[in-house]
């Protein structure tokens, strides 16, 4: 089978099939941010540990409500 004609019609494009690469292209591209998205949390979050360390050895107190 050709993936690029639709099966019941051999001069048209399938629609099905570009429905599935646009998924596909979209699912890559998420997975893609999410990973960076990550990247970026954990920097910051190692970033408010180091402060948070920081201020406690400063002899400053945290509120517990943050």
């Amino acid at each position: 089978m050709n993936s690029k004609k639709c099966m019941l019609k051999d001069r048209y494009k399938c629609p099905i099939w570009q429905d599935y690469k646009i998924c596909q292209y979209e699912l890559e591209d998420a997975a893609e941010l999410s990973h960076g998205n990550w990247i970026e949390i954990q920097y910051l979050q190692d970033r408010v540990n180091l402060l948070e360390q920081l201020i406690k050895q400063s002899g400053i107190d945290i509120p517990t409500e943050f």
